[in-house]
């Protein structure tokens, strides 16, 4: 395998608050590949005491419908994903952890997408007095269980938040599915 070549030219033929679209000519009279620039993120998997999941509803306008998602945010700049975890959890939530453990970064589309998505566990919840989840958010929880259930069917379907749960899995963070 040859080394790894880098752009010749890099050109931004799009920008929004959101994202970058990125052209990226590789070779001379070659078209540009195109790519989105976003800001690195992180999504929280954090079970109550009494193993529930915690999970927030949304209505999401790219695929028209309402999610179940773990709890996740943008890195602010200057953030560290620790520090997001916690500052996001207690946003959408309403729940502080004790502690949050960065289990670490991950690719989320390495064909177009050049941010990575950190994996987080929350321990030590509980519930603010008086704090409500964002506008826009229901926070839902499932027994640990249902939840795993969920993904089986379909209902918790984010296929990055999956990816989290599998990571925290693999690091002995989160229950095995069950079997049967």
């Amino acid at each position: 395998m040859s080394q790894p070549k880098s752009p010749i030219r890099t050109d931004v033929v799009f920008r929004t608050p959101w994202l970058d679209v990125l052209a990226k000519t590789m070779d001379d009279g070659d078209e540009p590949y195109y790519s989105l620039r976003l800001s690195d993120y992180v999504a929280i998997l954090a079970v109550t005491a009494d193993q529930r999941v915690l999970c927030v509803r949304q209505y999401r306008p790219a695929v028209e419908r309402y999610t179940l998602e773990l709890p996740s945010g943008l890195i602010d700049p200057g953030e560290s994903p620790g520090e997001t975890a916690l500052r996001e959890l207690l946003e959408e939530t309403g729940y502080q952890a004790a502690t949050v453990e960065v289990l670490g970064p991950m690719l989320p589309d390495t064909g177009r997408l050049g941010n990575r998505i950190w994996a987080c566990v929350a321990d030590g919840l509980q519930r603010v007095d008086g704090r409500e989840p964002e506008a826009g958010l229901e926070v839902v929880s499932f027994p640990v269980p249902e939840f795993m259930s969920a993904i089986v069917d379909g209902r918790f379907d984010h296929a990055l938040h999956v990816a989290v749960i599998l990571m925290a899995q693999l690091r002995g963070k989160f229950p095995t599915a069950p079997r049967g």
